[in-house]
């Protein structure tokens, strides 16, 4: 998949969803400060996307950008002995992207389920590369939530 055509699948989907959502093209950025820096936005609104491998099967988890991963909540969330992150390979052959363009959506823009840490709640928007490393889209947490089916759950320290 092209990351153009996710980045449109994504708009699009947002607009049919009648939710409203703001989109910037910027420098590509490979990290978190650095999308921070150019949206302008503290790193806490950022919304950070990782696929996860949990026992035998892939997710799609959400977090703010601010904080880190706890591994051993989702370890025993779900019962597993190993959560690792997707390789590089396996993140592109699972949806066309690579690291750091990976939108914070699973079914109907990615095929996974998806689990959304209670730190997005902290704040009143969030921010994310929406499958570009060039290209972001900001709206407000409740539209978030309102359209991203997602499960919350805690997995964040």
């Amino acid at each position: 998949m092209e990351t153009k055509e996710v980045f449109h699948r994504i708009t699009d989907w947002l607009t049919s969803s009648g939710v409203s959502f703001r989109t910037l093209h910027h420098e590509a950025t490979l990290t978190s400060e650095e999308s921070a820096r150019v949206r302008g936005e503290d790193i806490s609104i950022g919304g950070k996307a990782l696929v996860l491998k949990v026992g035998e099967v892939f997710h799609l988890f959400v977090m703010s950008a601010a904080k880190k991963l706890d591994s051993k909540a989702l370890r025993k969330y779900f019962k597993v002995k190993k959560v690792r992150f997707a390789s590089r390979e396996e993140l592109l052959e699972l949806t066309g992207l690579v690291p750091g363009c990976v939108p914070p959506f699973g079914k109907p823009i990615l095929d996974f389920d998806l689990f959304v840490d209670v730190s997005i709640r902290e704040n009143n928007r969030i921010a994310f590369n929406a499958g570009s490393l060039t290209d972001s889209v900001v709206m407000t947490t409740e539209d978030y939530f309102k359209i991203a089916n997602a499960e919350i759950i805690t997995f964040t320290k």
